[in-house]
This record gives C-alpha cells, structure tokens and sequence, in this order.
C-alpha cells in the first residue's frame, strides 16, 4: 500500500510491516531511484531511502548534493524531505530492514547498480581527463605567454620602431644647422712658422741651408694646401751671452724674398763654452706676434742650452752650469710651459747627440698635454721617453685623448739636405693636430664664426676637456665570472642588419641612407660599473650579455651626451664603412684585408629614472689600439711598412674613389686590420649631417694634403689625387670586377666578415655563423612551443641565438616556416608583376624618368633609391629566381625595361 507521505517516520509504527513488503517495495522505487542518481541505494518501507555508496570516493556532502538533498541533514538540520519521501539516515535504520533489503534484492537490481558503477566510473575518468587538459592548457597558456615575452617584439612592432627611429633621425636632422666647415681648411692650415736658429760658429752650413731652401719651403707649404693658405715666417737666431748682439729677429712676415734677405744677413760667430744661450732665443720667439691657428718652432741647433738638466757636458764645459744662473736668470720649465699654453708645435732638427739631454727634457712637458711626443730612436732617452708615452695610453685605445701641440724630433744630419721636407712635414702634421683641436672645441661650444670655426680663437682657451677624470679599473677583467660585472642593465635599441653583401649592397648604401638597414635589439647587458678606459666626452667599461660568452664594451657619455638617433646615425655610418671594407678586401687580398666591427645604439628600458642614458655597446678588441689616421690629415709613419697600415692609407683613398668623389672614410684606428670609430666625410650636406667628424669637402683636402699613394693603391687602380682637388676636376676609376657574395656573422652583436666558402650554417638557425659564435648556438637549447595552427608541438630554441638577433624571432618551427615562405613566396611574385606594370606606366609617380623601371635582384617587393642627375631611380626587387630568367639580365646587377 502506499505510503502515507505526510506521516513523519518512527520506527515503532514501523514494526508491522512485513519483509515481503519491503521487498515489493525495494524492487518498486528501485528504477525511480537509480534513474535520480548513479550512486548505489537501498529503499527503506514506505519509500525511506538510506544511501549505500562508497564514502571513500564520495564525501557524505557530495553523496547529499548528488541526490538533491540538503547537505545539513548530516547536522539533524535541512529539509528531511527528499524525491521519495522523507529520509532516514541509515544508521537509523533498524537491521531487520536492511537486512532483508539486501538479501532480497533481485539479481537485476544488482546488474544495474554494478551498470551504474561503471557509468560512474567513466565520468570520473572524463572530468579527471578534462581536469587534465584543462591543466595542461593552463601551463601552455603560461609558457607561450613566457615564451612571447623572451621573444620580444612583433616583426610588425620591430619594423614600427626602426620606421620611428629613421623619422626621428630626419627629425634631429632637420633640427641641427647645417655644419659649415667652409674655410675650416684654410684657418687651420694658415701658418706661423718660425725658424729658431743656433748662430755660432758651427753653424754656417745649416745657416746656407735654410737661406736657399726658405723661398722653396713656403711655396712646398702652398702647394701641399692647395694654395688656400696664409703662411707667415718669422726667424730668430741667437749666439751665446758673451756675444753683440746675442739674439737677432725678424717678426712674422708673408714675403719669402724679405726672410731671405735676413737670413743672407746673420753671420755664424761666437759661442765661447759648449752650450749656448738657446732659452734667450725661446723667450724672444714667445714674444714674436703668434696669429695663424698652426704654429710651429723649428729649431736647428748643434748645442743644448746652458743648466745642468739640460745636457751631458759636464760643468767644466758650462759656464752657467747651474739652472737659473744665466744673465737673464731664465730656466726652462716657465718656457716651455708658456710655449705649450700657446699651442705651439715644437721641432728639433737634430744634428748630433749633445741636444740628446734638451730634447729629452722638453719632450717631458710636451707629453703631459698631447699625446703624440716622440723621440728618435738614436736618442740615448729614446726607450725612457717611450715607457712615459704608453703610460699615458690605455691598452684598449689611448685614454683620454689629448689634443695638445706635437713635440718632435728629426734626423737632420750635417748636409741639411732634408731640411724643406722636415719643416713641410712639420708643418702638416701640425696643422693636423690644429683641427683637431677646433674641430673639437666647435663641436663641444656650437658657436662658429663666419669661418666655420669658434668665435674664441685664443688658442690657450680651447682645451679640449677638462672635466675630472673618472677612478679606473685596475684590475683585470674577470669575464668568466659572472658576479664581477656588478650593474645589469636592461635595454633596448637598434643595431646594423645586413648579413649577405651582393653586388649591389654597395652601389644601394651610398645611394640613400633608407638602404642602410637597421633591426631592433633588446638586451640584458652585465657590466661592470668602474670604467677602464676614458675619452673627451666618454667612458668604456667591460661588460657581457645574458646569453653569449663574447666579451663587449659599453660606452656611455661622461655628462649629457648624444641622443638615439645620433648614436644611430653614427651606427649605420660605420655599417656603411663595413660595406666598403667587404669590397676592399675581395679587392685587395686577404693580406690587406680590413672590416670594422659592429655598433650597437641602446638606451636603458622605459621606467627607470635614467631611461633616457643613452649607450652604445661594441665587441671588445683584445691587443694595442694603433692610430693610422685622422680626419684632419694626420698620418701614422712610424711603421710604414706596416701592412695594416698601408692597406688604411690605400682605404681611405678607395673610398673616395669607389664612390666617385662621394664619400671618403678616414679615421681609422684599431687593433690589426680590426677598425672602429671611423669619421665619413661626404660631398652632400645632407648626408650624416649628424655626426661631428663629417667636415664635408674640408675633410677630402685635409687628407690629400698629406696622402702619398702606396703599392696597395696603384694595385686598385686609384685614379684620383691632389691636383684633382685643387682644380675641381676629377678622374675616377670606372669599372670595379663583381665580387663574389659576402656574408657576415648572423649574429647582429658580431657582424665579422666571414667568406661565403668557409661560413657555419646550422640546418635549425638560420644564418651564417663565424667559428666564435656558431658553437654557442647549441650551448643553450631550450624547447619552444610551435605556435603554429594544429596541434601543440614543441621545436628546439637557442638562447643565444634568439638574443644574436636582438631578441625578436619566429616562434614557429622550422618546417611551419617553410610553408609560409613558400606562401609568402606565391603572393609576393603575384604582386611583384602588377606593381611592375603600374610602374613602367609613363608618367606613374612611382616610375622612374621616361617610363623606366630598374629591375634589381633585391627581395621580392623591396626599393632602392639612387641618384641619377636630378632624378631619383627607384629599383625594384624581384627576387633571385625571377631575376635570373628575365631576358636579357645575364649577369648584370641590374637592367632597365621600357615600357
């Protein structure tokens, strides 16, 4: 009978009922209440339901939930009403009635609770698979976003900040005046020139030598400044304290004829004891009316000076033998500084060892404001005087330079036959030093009179720094341990991005900077915080990236200093260097062979207070730094013979003429035929308007006033010289042999140039390698997530070479790269042939003059941009397959077709 639901349970009222009817009622409610829950229970009389399942997988509260039942019924609290009537927990119920529930349970009944088992198990097993995935998503989820973060930017993000980077370059550009160098040449090479000349009577012949040659000396000093100059030449000869008169001087004068005159007019007489009164003499010289920038004191002389610190006679042979006891009471020290202070350059025509002890002594003070004091090699102070001169240099390159007046000395012997060269030489390498000086102090001060040069022409007053030196490193760097480099810095930035050199990679770069190219970078970059090495404006300190073993540089500026896109424009002004090293070198032979390293710009990450310091990092050369030239004329001649060397004189020249009078490249300095901080001198204004050493058409006369052409030049068929620039008419060279493919080392932070032929190629980093950085790809594998379409599969990623390439690279695997290509391939080639036709339309803005178009073996979809006259060709790429089968190509790196 049916129960009466709204009776409450007991179980006295209870105990009638008998087991069949339980049983009745157990086979009755069993569908109902196996269909409400796949959990396991057993029926009470009167529809009272006691749960059976296994508490140890279900909690009581989940076994609750499962049924739709209260959950407080476990407390004796909750709604006691359930599906089937009111419940009874089972330890309630009394144990006839479970007893008899279970053994008359029906087989079937059993069947389909053991059915219901199994379904249960089987939605466990899929939510615990579910939960599985769900976990296995959630790292994916978290990887990919790591891995997304280590990758850096997008390839559309990267080409965003170059396209910025190069509106910021026109930007500053358009900001700074154009530098007028104009005249520059002229106000440094205009000389004062002044003959200091022993008078006594040993000196007759160099007195003969000097009175035929002067006239011969001015005109080689014109002739080599391309007649732009002013030269002034003044003369004071002087005997010794006993002699009337005892010093003679003619005051600065442009007419040759008139020193010559003078000069006919001094007689060699007198001189009493060895030494002579050769501080009178420099005390009348400092009082002569010194105007021009270049200033220059040759003196000729066979006896040193009276004192003791000056010579090695001894003081029977000195009758003044102690310092400041002369007539006039002078000694050399207040002099020298006095001459020093007025940046006059000082020459000593040496013609036998008694001045040995003078030069000596001299080089001394010069040596503490300039950094180019030499003495000859037959001085018998020659290996003192060279320990004093690397002292104040720095392994790395020379620290902190300085722009003070050259002190040296010169053979000249007993027949004075060398004389004119000597002084010419002088007197060029004086001027050189000169411009440096101004170029220096204008570029630091900005003002320029109508000249090009500072307004405050007092040359005591243009020091080139006189900041306070930064405490340097003393020890030498730790590079294998990680925790000697005590600052991490974390930056971005941008740095060169050209791997192959084709034939046409040249010809593209100097037609437009826009062919320069350039990619982003961001590094974590541990350095060490004390500099080792220090300049005018900046300081070097060693440093390592997070993923290389290589060893850098960084440089930062003492105070203010550049800004981005002026380190950036300097960064691709040397790739540009870079480029025309690549052609000299398949030129000249692997003997003569250069390359310049890479520079990379960076400025600390946003959201530090210092983020706008700007940096610039460059591989760190191991060996001794060596000057091989200037941009204002100087040349290294103490090892001619030095292959380095001539092959830097012949690759200044083949710049100029390589680009046709365009550019000339100068400056060089490094370590063997390793090159770095070069300065670019161009024909157009425009170009690298912001770096400080371009000095334009000034640059080119400064460097032909003082190149001689060597073996390496007339090997590359050099064409142009001297005469050229002084007549405005110019022969170059018209055809250069193609050269065969070039790469450089993939790596962005290397960039060495590597021959095709013996480049390392990795089947799963692209690129060409050199033999430093190509083990380092496999020293850092880590496994990626494809993020390809389909299912999740992971390939093999370098840590180094995901930072050789600035920290931005595909995150798919190799062989889902190839299919895009393939794809990218197909609709570039498409829409290359449609832009083709637009182009060729006479007319179109985007053709060239007449309705041609130049067809380039570029990239598919790729410019270029030259000059031709007034009009600007643009050259399209079509990639190397289609270049190859157009018609009429063979081998040429270019071809026009008419519409």
């Amino acid at each position: 009978m049916a129960p009466d639901r709204s009776t409450p349970f007991s179980p006295e009222a209870s105990s009638s009922i008998s087991p069949d009817e339980i049983q009745s009622e157990a086979a009755t409610t069993s569908s109902s209440t196996l269909s409400h829950n796949p959990s396991t229970s057993s029926t009470t009389p009167l529809g009272h339901r006691t749960t059976t399942g296994d508490s140890s997988e279900l909690s009581p509260e989940e076994l609750c939930r499962s049924l739709n039942l209260d959950p407080e019924l476990l407390n004796g609290k909750g709604d006691t009403d359930g599906p089937l009537g009111p419940i009874m927990p089972m330890s309630k119920v009394p144990e006839s009635w479970a007893s008899a529930s279970t053994l008359n349970t029906s087989s079937g009944t059993r069947e389909k609770l053991n059915q219901v088992e199994l379904e249960r198990d089987e939605l466990r097993a899929k939510a615990s698979e579910r939960r599985r995935i769900t976990e296995e998503q959630r790292a994916i989820a978290e990887r990919l976003k790591r891995e997304s973060g280590a990758a850096g930017l997008s390839a559309t993000e990267a080409k965003l900040r170059v396209l910025q980077m190069k509106h910021d370059i026109r930007a500053a550009g358009a900001m700074t005046p154009r530098r007028s160098t104009v005249g520059l040449f002229k106000a440094v090479c205009s000389t004062d020139l002044l003959f200091l000349i022993d008078t006594t009577g040993s000196m007759a012949a160099s007195i003969h030598a000097a009175k035929e040659q002067v006239k011969s000396i001015v005109n080689d000093i014109q002739i080599g400044f391309f007649n732009e100059t002013e030269v002034r030449i003044a003369v004071v000869a002087y005997k010794d304290h006993s002699d009337k008169p005892n010093i003679q001087f003619l005051d600065f004068t442009p007419n040759a004829d008139r020193v010559k005159l003078f000069i006919s007019g001094l007689g060699a007489t007198g001189g009493l004891d060895a030494p002579e009164d050769v501080l009178g003499g420099i005390r009348q010289a400092l009082n002569a009316s010194w105007q021009q920038q270049t200033r220059c004191i040759i003196h000729i002389a066979d006896a040193p000076p009276h004192g003791n610190t000056l010579h090695n006679l001894g003081a029977t042979a000195d009758d003044y033998s102690t310092p400041g006891s002369e007539p006039h009471g002078l000694t050399h020290g207040p002099l020298l500084k006095q001459m020093i202070d007025l940046k006059i350059n000082y020459a000593l025509l040496r013609i036998n060892g008694t001045t040995d002890r003078m030069a000596f002594t001299f080089f001394q003070e010069y040596v503490q404001g300039s950094s180019d004091c030499k003495l000859l090699k037959s001085n018998i102070y020659y290996s003192q005087a060279c320990d004093i001169a690397a002292s104040s240099r720095g392994s790395y390159r020379n620290s902190k330079q300085k722009a003070g007046p050259l002190f040296q000395e010169f053979e000249l012997g007993t027949t004075f036959s060398a004389l004119r060269h000597l002084v010419v030489k002088v007197v060029t390498t004086s001027a050189s030093r000169t411009a440096v000086r101004l170029s220096a102090s204008g570029s630091r001060t900005g003002k320029t009179n109508k000249m090009g040069i500072t307004k405050n022409l007092k040359a005591i007053e243009e020091d080139e720094d006189d900041a306070e030196d930064s405490q340097m490193e003393t020890i030498a760097p730790l590079w294998d341990t990680r925790s000697w480099f005590n600052e991490t810095l974390k930056v971005e930035g941008f740095s060169p991005d050209i791997e192959v050199h084709g034939a046409s990679t040249l010809e593209d770069m100097m037609a437009h900077d826009d062919n320069i190219m350039m990619g982003i970078t961001e590094l974590t970059l541990y350095k060490r915080s004390r500099p080792f090495a220090q300049g005018a404006m900046r300081i070097a300190a060693y440093a390592r990236t997070a993923a290389s073993a290589n060893r850098f540089v960084v440089k930062s500026f003492k105070r203010g200093g550049k800004r981005l896109p002026h380190l950036a424009e300097d960064m691709r002004g040397q790739a540009l260097c870079k480029a025309f090293a690549l052609e000299f070198s398949a030129l000249s032979g692997e003997e003569h062979s250069l390359d310049f390293i890479v520079t990379t710009c960076l400025k600390r990450k946003s959201g530090k207070a210092s983020s706008d310091e700007c940096l610039s990092l460059e591989p760190f050369i191991e060996g001794t730094y060596v000057k091989y030239n200037n941009n204002c004329g100087y040349v290294n001649e103490d090892d001619p013979q030095d292959m380095f060397n001539r092959a830097a004189q012949a690759f200044s020249h083949f710049t100029f003429e390589r680009s046709k009078g365009q550019f000339l490249v100068s400056d060089l300095q490094g370590v063997g035929k390793l090159l770095t901080d070069p300065a670019i001198h161009t024909l157009d204004p425009d170009r690298f308007k912001l770096a400080d050493t371009n000095l334009g058409k000034e640059g080119f006369k400064f460097f032909f006033s003082t190149h001689v052409c060597n073996a390496l030049c007339h090997k590359l068929g050099l064409k142009s010289n001297a005469s050229m620039i002084m007549s405005s008419k110019y022969e170059f060279r018209d055809n250069w042999p193609s050269m065969d493919e070039t790469v450089c080392c993939a790596n962005k932070l290397c960039g060495k140039i590597v021959h095709l032929a013996s480049a390392k190629k990795s089947d799963q980093f692209p690129g060409y390698w050199c033999d430093t950085c190509f083990p380092q790809l496999s020293s850092s594998i880590q496994k990626w997530i494809c993020v390809a379409p389909g299912p999740h599969h992971e390939f093999d990623m370098s840590e180094f070479f995901l930072e050789s390439q600035g920290g931005s690279t595909q995150r798919r695997c190799p062989e889902h790269r190839e299919k895009e290509v393939s794809i990218t391939r197909t609709a570039k080639v498409s829409e290359f042939f449609a832009d083709l036709q637009t182009r060729s339309t006479p007319g179109s803005p985007a053709s060239s003059k007449k309705g041609e178009i130049v067809v380039s073996k570029a990239p598919i979809g790729s410019e270029t941009y030259r000059k031709d006259g007034s009009e600007t060709v643009v050259s399209v790429g079509c990639g190397s397959n289609i270049w190859a089968r157009l018609k009429g190509l063979g081998k040429r790196k270019s071809t026009v077709f008419k519409k």
